[in-house]
């Protein structure tokens, strides 16, 4: 007989044409207070290996809040984060980026002033084993581990076909652009997890078929589970295989994005009665 869970990822496997697997992060009963503010209540759901798996939610619904949950920033009050199987109250930011997850911003969190290719670098910091030293000198061990991080750097850039921009101070980019070299940073640490908070927020219509163009294939050649927060919900039944709904802090739908579009809470609270 086959599971709820076995169908949803069989049903994932059959829309996307990708093996999903299990679930690898499993958020149990979650709930985030600020004071008398509940930012989170009682928040459920999982996240299977290889998925696209999207956050929505009105704005004030607690979706960037769960992405700080899951990465570490935040730590809540009551409930469980099992990652790997491991099982713990609050991850630690630093062990999660060791462990796999890395993450972008709503607000773009770049050094204006570096160029494109310097500020993918910093994302292999935690690749990185020689010491401060020994980059100064750059000899050695040093200059091989510099040598490899770079070549590393140069894939993620023929990735996003950015090259032609690589010397470029970010500060001088275009918007969208910028967004691309902030997805860069974080596919520089080759991250299995990788949460992405409104990566197409500002966007116009070609700089988000871009975008999503980019996750999915992150997605399919990398292998990289993927979730995200976003706002534009053609994009969102475009490229997600299963939908968790937030609404005041509170789980409203969970399911495949055709299910939640059917969800009459949804509707209601985030979709609108006209649709």
């Amino acid at each position: 007989m086959m599971t709820n869970d076995m169908a949803v990822a069989d049903a994932g496997q059959q829309a996307t044409g990708r093996r999903i697997g299990g679930v690898i992060l499993d958020l149990q009963k979650i709930s985030l207070s600020f004071g008398g503010v509940k930012a989170l209540t009682d928040i459920s759901f999982d996240v299977r290996e290889h998925e696209i798996r999207a956050i929505i939610g009105p704005n004030g619904a607690g979706k960037s809040s769960m992405l700080n949950v899951i990465n570490g920033v935040y730590h809540p009050q009551q409930g469980d984060i099992v990652f790997h199987g491991e099982t713990r109250h609050e991850m630690d930011p630093h062990k999660a980026a060791k462990q796999g997850i890395a993450r972008t911003f709503q607000n773009i969190a770049l050094f204006k002033g570096m160029s494109v290719l310097d500020n993918i670098m910093t994302g292999r910091n935690l690749k990185m084993k020689t010491n401060l030293l020994q980059h100064a000198l750059f000899w050695g061990a040093a200059q091989r581990e510099e040598i490899e991080h770079r070549k590393k750097v140069e894939e993620v850039i023929d990735f996003l076909e950015i090259q032609s921009i690589r010397k470029t101070p970010v500060g001088r980019l275009p918007y969208g652009l910028q967004k691309r070299v902030e997805l860069g940073r974080a596919l520089a640490a080759e991250p299995s997890m990788l949460l992405l908070d409104e990566p197409m927020a500002g966007m116009n219509v070609e700089e988000k078929q871009d975008m999503s163009r980019f996750i999915l294939d992150v997605n399919d050649q990398f292998g990289t589970t993927i979730v995200l927060i976003e706002h534009d919900m053609g994009v969102v039944m475009d490229i997600s295989d299963r939908v968790v709904v937030l609404d005041y802090g509170k789980k409203i739908g969970d399911g495949t994005p055709e299910e939640v579009m059917a969800n009459p809470d949804v509707i209601a609270a985030y979709l609108g009665t006209s649709h």
